[in-house]
C-alpha cells in the first residue's frame, strides 16, 4: 500500500486528490494548519473526512513539516498548500510569498533532510505566464507573472526544478490552468458566478457584480486535473507538464452559459464594478496540453459547459437548503 501526504488537503484540489488516491488504495495523510475554525467541508462533501489522517502543520514552519514526514512516511508528497487567491496577493503580498513561495522551499528542504527519495509534486499555475509571450502556452513558454501570487508560484516552480537538478530529487511541476468544481471557493469568479446565478434564481439576490468579464481563461474540471498530478509521479523520469483543455473562454461567455441554464439572460443581472478590476490584468490564457496527452496519456474529460452546469446545479441545491433553514 502506497502512502501519500497532501498539503492543502482541505482545499478543492486536495479533497479531490485525496478521494482519488483512496480509491487507488493509498493510505492518505493530510497536512492542515491549526486554526480557530477548521474547515473540512470539502472532505465531508466527498464523504472522505474520516478516511484520511490529518496532521497539524504548516508549510511556513519547517519543523512541523519534518514531523509530518516522520509520521506519514509517504512515498509521495503533493504540495497544494498556498495562498491561492490572486486578488488577496496584492493585499497581503508578504504572506503570499511566505506561504506560496518559501513554503515550497521549506518542504523541499524537509524532504532532503528526511528522505530525498520521496517523490514530490508542486502545484504550479498558468498565472506564471501572465503577460503572455506566445498565443498558446506550453512548458517552454517564457514566464511573465502579473501578480504577487504569480511571482510567488514562479519561485516555487523554479526551486523545485533546482532541487531536481541539484540533488537528483524526483520533483515535478504541474502547470495547471484554471480548474473549477462545486468545491471551488466562493471568492473565485466561476463559483461567484454559479452561486450568484443560484441566488438570483431563488430570488435571494438581484444582481451579480463582476470586474473584467472580457478576460479569457482555459477552464477545466478539478476532478479531471488531479489525475494528471498523480500520473506525473508515476513516470520513470520527473518532468514538468502543462495541464489544460486547450480551449479559452471569456468570463462573459461563462456567465452566459450559467444564466442560460436556469432560463435567464446574464445581461439583465451582471453589473460591472471597477473595484473588482486587478491592478495588472492577465487578459488571456490558453494551454497546450500536447505533452501531457502524449507522455501521460491524459486529456480533460469534462467540457466547460458540463462543468458550469455541474456547478450551477450544486449551488442551486445549496441555496435551496439554506432557504429551508
Amino acid at each position: 500500500m502506497k502512502r501519500a501526504l497532501i498539503t492543502g488537503i482541505t482545499g478543492q484540489d486536495g479533497a479531490y486528490l485525496a478521494k482519488m488516491l483512496l480509491e487507488k488504495g493509498y493510505e492518505v495523510y493530510g497536512l492542515v494548519a491549526r486554526r480557530s475554525n477548521c474547515n473540512y467541508w470539502r472532505l465531508n462533501y466527498l464523504g472522505i473526512e474520516h478516511e484520511v489522517e490529518l496532521i497539524y502543520g504548516d508549510v511556513t514552519d519547517q519543523p512541523s513539516l519534518i514531523t509530518a514526514l516522520h509520521k506519514a512516511k509517504p512515498d509521495e508528497v503533493y504540495n497544494l498548500a498556498a495562498q491561492s487567491f490572486v486578488a488577496t496577493s496584492w493585499e497581503q503580498p508578504v504572506l503570499t510569498s511566505k506561504v506560496t513561495a518559501l513554503g515550497v522551499l521549506n518542504m523541499l528542504e524537509a524532504l532532503r533532510m528526511t528522505n530525498s527519495g520521496i517523490r514530490f509534486y508542486q502545484a504550479s499555475t498558468s498565472e506564471m505566464f501572465g503577460l503572455i509571450k506566445e498565443e498558446i502556452q506550453c512548458e517552454n513558454t517564457p514566464f511573465h507573472p502579473r501578480s504577487p501570487y504569480g511571482v510567488s508560484k514562479l519561485y516555487g516552480h523554479w526551486i523545485s526544478v533546482n532541487y531536481r537538478e541539484s540533488f537528483g530529487m524526483y520533483t515535478c511541476n504541474g502547470i495547471l490552468f484554471n480548474h473549477e468544481s462545486p468545491l471551488r471557493g466562493i471568492e473565485f469568479v466561476t463559483r461567484k458566478v454559479t452561486d450568484g446565478v443560484a441566488r438570483i434564481k431563488h430570488e435571494w439576490q438581484k444582481e451579480l457584480r463582476l470586474g473584467n468579464i472580457d478576460a479569457k481563461r482555459d477552464w477545466g474540471y478539478a476532478g479531471d486535473y488531479v489525475e494528471a498530478m498523480w500520473l506525473m509521479l508515476q513516470q520513470d523520469v520527473p518532468e514538468d507538464f502543462v495541464i489544460a483543455t486547450g480551449r479559452t473562454t471569456s468570463v462573459r461567455d461563462m456567465c452566459k452559459i450559467a444564466f442560460e441554464h436556469v432560463g435567464l439572460n446574464y445581461k439583465d443581472y451582471v453589473v460591472i464594478d471597477p473595484k473588482f478590476y486587478r491592478p495588472a490584468e492577465v487578459d488571456i490564457l490558453i494551454g497546450n496540453p500536447t505533452k501531457a496527452r502524449e507522455k501521460l496519456k491524459w486529456t480533460a474529460k469534462t467540457t466547460l459547459e458540463e462543468l458550469i452546469v455541474m456547478m450551477v446545479e450544486a449551488d442551486l441545491e445549496r441555496v435551496a437548503n439554506e432557504k429551508k433553514k
